[in-house]
């Protein structure tokens, strides 16, 4: 791949975990980086390549104005999984918050985005039962959401389609993360174990310093429209063979790909080939 041009970015959710590590991993390649959130950093900027700008995704007119000057945005503000808020609290703020941010994009000219999309845009974690037509689960699965989360995110990616519709030079990237953290640890003490009431979630994670950096990527990858990438680790957090926990869990689930050893339930093949993306380097 050439090498990536120097870019303002606007990150959304900036103070958050994803957002953290954009931040960092921007600074390292060289971009300067405006991060907005309605949370302030515990501590204020120490690099002068890096300035904190005070907005609410829902607030349209002040959005578009944190986002004057910048080349490029990476959308990561969102309330991040259901359960700490009403559903409708959820979907809405998820839904009209990429809406503005897209459509402040595009009202400004900038066509390089990353948004924050999620496993659960197929229905998946927190559906009333998994359904699953094939594993490893790739960006061709059919679509099964039924609450209020998987919607939004499910709606976000529409969103996007639409306005690479509309604005034919705009590159739109959402990105399906699962459980990001610092640490694979930290996913091992909450989804570690072969049991069924987790099962639903696949047994899958996310390192919080690989979403960033597939980010980044998505911004100068070639394409041009709305291409939506799995963005997850390729092992499992379990011990046993892949293949033995399909047979347990969901025997009647036809396995098209390669589950050897103790590979991922989700292939990130596609970010691979088209972002340059690798989780672990």
């Amino acid at each position: 791949m050439t090498e990536a041009a120097t870019h303002t970015i606007a990150v959304t959710g900036g103070t958050g975990r994803i957002g953290r590590a954009i931040l960092a991993e921007a600074l390292k390649r060289g971009h300067n980086v405006v991060s907005i959130d309605r949370v302030a950093p515990a501590e204020p900027p120490a690099d002068e390549r890096l300035r904190f700008v005070e907005a609410d995704i829902a607030d349209y007119e002040a959005l578009a104005a944190a986002f004057a000057g910048c080349d490029a945005l990476i959308h990561m503000a969102a309330i991040p999984s259901p359960g700490r808020h009403p559903g409708h609290v959820v979907h809405n703020n998820n839904v009209v918050g990429s809406y503005n941010a897209l459509a402040a994009s595009a009202e400004l000219g900038i066509r390089r985005i990353a948004q924050a999309s999620s496993v659960n845009a197929i229905g998946l974690s927190f559906s009333r039962e998994a359904h699953f037509d094939y594993f490893p689960i790739d960006e061709l699965h059919a679509n099964y959401s039924e609450e209020p989360y998987s919607m939004s995110k499910w709606i976000c990616e529409q969103q996007a389609d639409a306005f690479a519709r509309r604005y034919e030079d705009i590159r739109i990237a959402s990105m399906r993360f699962h459980l990001v953290v610092e640490e694979r640890d930290q996913a091992v003490a909450v989804f570690g174990e072969p049991i069924a009431d987790i099962a639903k979630h696949l047994w899958a994670y996310t390192l919080a310093n690989a979403a960033a950096r597939a980010c980044i990527q998505a911004l100068d990858a070639p394409f041009i429209g709305h291409e939506v990438f799995y963005i997850a680790a390729p092992d499992t957090l379990l011990e046993m063979p892949t293949l033995d926990v399909a047979a347990r869990f969901f025997p009647d689930v036809p396995v098209r790909g390669d589950l050897s050893g103790r590979r991922s339930f989700f292939s990130s093949a596609k970010a691979e080939r088209m972002l340059g993306w690798r989780h672990d380097e």
